[in-house]
């Protein structure tokens, strides 16, 4: 999500709105809070200035851009709930590596001399971390040759808690593998502490572990952008 502002009627910054949540942006909270109408934790990082007063920038370089940004701001004496995002040069694969680490979601790489465009080219990436574990297979949905989809569970103590499903990262003699699998385990119930309503799911006993990559956890506690790895039985 990404909204223009303005600091004056003719200047046009370009930035995102976030919500900071146990140190890092958090994609999920954003969306509760919006689904809220919430804004008291609704920061805004600006991070290019496009136009100014009236002038059109966007055949500047970036860092000419930045640059004239954080004038803008500082000049203004803009302060929380806006910031200003500011720009590092250094090693793109060592700070994505640090990005993992802290489980952000990714960082966006642009070169430092190119001008501003609005779609998606070379001069400008954005690279996603992932995020990996090994949840319980609670249920699966059935297709004619395998499987659709696995719901997943997560133990928390004595709890078996629902974390959503995943239907990707599977192809069609992988499918039928973990069908034939889960067939062995089939329950005439959801093992969940709290049951959920899924007429089409068959469900099964947690004997397997699907091995998942995913985004985050959104703010329900369900896995976001989930994809299959592997599965392995307890």
């Amino acid at each position: 999500m990404a909204p223009p502002i303005t600091a004056k009627a003719s200047n046009g910054v370009d930035g995102e709105v976030v919500v900071i949540h146990e140190e890092r942006t958090n994609f999920s909270e954003l969306q509760a809070d919006l689904g809220r109408g919430d804004q008291d934790r609704l920061i805004y990082f600006a991070f290019d200035l496009l136009w100014l007063d009236g002038q059109d920038l966007r055949k500047m370089s970036q860092l000419a851009r930045k640059g004239l940004l954080k004038e803008l701001i500082d000049g203004n004496n803009l302060k929380e709930p806006i910031f200003y995002s500011e720009h590092h040069e250094g090693d793109g694969q060592e700070l994505f590596e640090a990005a993992s680490r802290l489980n952000y979601e990714g960082i966006v790489s642009k070169r430092v001399d190119a001008p501003y465009r609005s779609d998606r080219v070379e001069a400008w990436q954005k690279i996603k971390t992932v995020q990996k574990g090994k949840f319980p297979v609670v249920g699966f949905i059935k297709d004619p040759s395998g499987v659709a989809a696995l719901y997943l569970g997560k133990k928390e103590g004595n709890e078996l808690r629902y974390m959503g499903k995943v239907g990707t990262g599977w192809d069609r003699t992988t499918s039928g593998k973990i069908r034939k699998a889960l067939e062995t385990v089939v329950s005439p119930k959801a093992k969940l502490t709290k049951p959920i309503n899924k007429p089409k799911v068959t469900w099964v006993e947690p004997k397997f572990y699907a091995d998942i990559e995913y985004r985050d956890i959104t703010s329900d506690g369900l896995l976001r952008a989930s994809s299959f790895k592997g599965l392995t039985r307890k």
